[in-house]
């Protein structure tokens, strides 16, 4: 029971001392929960529109949580075609309840950087043993700069890293045979899998092909002699009875999708527009307060949003330990997985073919084949070129840089694992001094300095004000058109509560939008307002300030029938006169 009390008391105090990072990394979001979001207003809007959809959903009985007929109007939206989140979104609607969406959505937010760092904490001390070096992987992880940019760019889904170094902690368990507790390594991999199933499809899949890669490399440098343990084989049995439910539970929405044609394949070319480039691993992110602004000055980084994939000066030293020392520390197979796992990560991160500073590197064709190859110059193509033409359902998937969290996850366990191989050889004060050091120095290498600039405000328009007093329930369309997809507009949905046209379709597009599309985009003719008659429209809101002509549209709507109801701002209102 002592021990039990102390075990609880240690990972409360890591929670807090993640917690108190958190607070200062995103400072001074905290001071704004309930009114502000970091970065503009663009996914993050969307992300704290489906927290709020998740409260109506799960905490009022309003409806399925992966379809809402709020959105899409009148067909409904399948949220499936995005990523619907689960798993990061869900603790944003139980704290939307009670404090508010945005607020919800913050919340949300920052959990993911204390449950990262405590997640990648627990896996650390796990294998060393080392409270300093298990404290310093998870502040790495917890901040790395692909989590920072996912904040400020706003993808909750992607910033819900805290199942990685759980799922990997128990299949390392599983290859380990590790005696104490048999079961729970194949439980904790089960469900960490699940769950990050219920995150992102881009992030399952991916997971499953780097855990492949890993569970290959730890038998090729631990040995096949695990294969021959009967208590291997019980944990993966464990393993796939618990994990197959639960990905069926998370896929078959998706499934459904791309089966019937909703969610196609992608042209490799578009797919290498957001492939990493091998300097983005090693440069600092463009919002760190010291460098970030020199970086943006000398290298292109306008894929920053996926790109940001800085592995750390203090995490390469400590990597260099671990590989130096893995023979004294017993840990040489699991760091040569480790740099296997992460080197492949980096590799599919490249994308289809190579990119040099964000921009295609071309290379030319000799003169004899190029009649035969039809072009003086060609790309260098890389192995993800051959798994997105062949692998089932990569061709899916769109942001391959993404893959390059995968080595931020491999890296910072090595420099924990060399963290703890420096502390071994020091004893007393000197090992907490040089923790505390390791670790100040390594957060010093990520911090982007206060965001007081980057707070926006979220607020009711007088648009939204007035469309939420106006009785019943009908439909909104915003014209031009394309702003039925501008995220503002999806999360005034929540603030006026009358079911709208639109939704975030910049993935995949629905059916009745890809439709309706072409004859709404020449709004206002005739067979535009038709159509917002035939289908059931009864608020048509028009940005003044998206036409150069204003006065010629009105007289055209005036002639089609329609008529003004309000001008609220920038935006007048139009209603059919029956």
């Amino acid at each position: 029971m002592r021990t039990l009390r102390g075990n609880l008391l240690r990972h409360l105090g890591v929670l807090l001392f993640y917690t108190v990072l958190t607070l200062a990394f995103t400072y001074p979001l905290v001071l704004h929960l309930s009114d502000s979001v970091l970065g503009g207003t663009g996914d993050n809007l969307y992300f704290a529109w489906l927290t709020g959809w998740y409260e109506h959903a799960f905490f009022d009985g309003g409806g399925h949580p992966f379809f809402s007929e709020w959105m899409n109007y009148p067909q409904g939206w399948n949220l499936s075609t995005t990523d619907t989140a689960l798993a990061a979104v869900f603790p944003g609607a139980f704290f939307s309840h009670f404090f508010g969406t945005i607020a919800g959505y913050n919340l949300a937010m920052m959990l993911t950087f204390v449950l990262s760092g405590w997640a990648m904490y627990c896996w650390v001390r796990h294998l060393t043993r080392s409270e300093g070096a298990a404290l310093l992987a998870g502040a790495v992880f917890a901040f790395l700069p692909f989590r920072m940019a996912k904040l400020l760019i706003g993808h909750l889904n992607l910033a819900a890293t805290q199942w990685f170094p759980l799922f990997f902690m128990g299949l390392t368990g599983i290859l380990r045979n590790e005696a104490k507790g048999w079961w729970q390594p194949a439980v904790l991999a089960a469900v960490s899998l699940g769950l990050i199933g219920f995150t992102s499809m881009y992030y399952l899949y991916m997971a499953l092909l780097v855990a492949l890669v890993f569970v290959l490399a730890y038998l090729v440098f631990g040995g096949f002699s695990v294969l021959a343990k009967a208590a291997f084989w019980k944990q993966m049995g464990i393993f796939i009875i618990l994990v197959v439910p639960l990905l069926y539970l998370s896929v078959h929405y998706f499934f459904n999708l791309a089966t019937t044609g909703t969610i196609l394949s992608r042209d490799w070319e578009y797919a290498s527009m957001y492939s990493a480039s091998p300097t983005d691993f090693f440069l600092p992110s463009t919002d760190h307060f010291l460098f970030g602004r020199w970086v943006g000055s000398h290298f292109n980084r306008d894929l920053w949003p996926e790109a940001t994939l800085y592995i750390g000066l203090v995490t390469l030293v400590l990597i260099g330990f671990a590989v130096w020392k893995r023979k004294s520390t017993g840990s040489s197979a699991l760091v040569w997985v480790a740099l296997t796992a992460a080197l492949a990560a980096f590799i599919l991160a490249l994308g289809t073919d190579l990119h040099w500073n964000a921009e295609r590197v071309m290379v030319a064709v000799p003169g004899f084949l190029q009649p035969l190859l039809g072009r003086s110059e060609t790309p260098l193509f890389l192995p993800t070129y051959w798994l997105f033409n062949h692998l089932p359902f990569f061709d899916r998937m769109r942001a391959l840089a993404r893959f390059g969290l995968f080595t931020n996850v491999f890296t910072t366990l090595l420099a924990g694992l060399g963290a703890a191989a420096l502390l071994q050889r020091l004893k007393g004060r000197w090992q907490i001094s040089v923790a505390a050091a390791l670790i100040a120095l390594a957060l010093l290498d990520f911090y982007p300095g206060p965001y007081t600039d980057q707070l926006t405000k979220i607020e009711p328009r007088p648009l939204d004000t007035w469309l939420a007093s106006q009785p019943g329930d009908g439909a909104v369309a915003m014209f031009p058109f394309e702003q039925v997809q501008d995220q503002i507009n999806i999360f005034a949905n929540l603030m006026h509560g009358k079911p709208f046209i639109g939704g975030l379709f910049n993935a995949y597009q629905p059916p009745q939008y890809l439709s309706i599309k072409p004859t709404l985009d020449q709004f206002p003719t005739p067979q535009a307002v038709d159509l917002l008659r035939e289908l059931r429209i009864t608020y048509i809101v028009v940005d003044t300030t998206a036409y150069g002509d204003y006065p010629l549209v009105e007289r055209e709507l005036e002639v089609n029938g329609l008529i003004r109801l309000t001008e609220q701002g920038q935006y007048r209102v139009y209603g059919f006169g029956e």
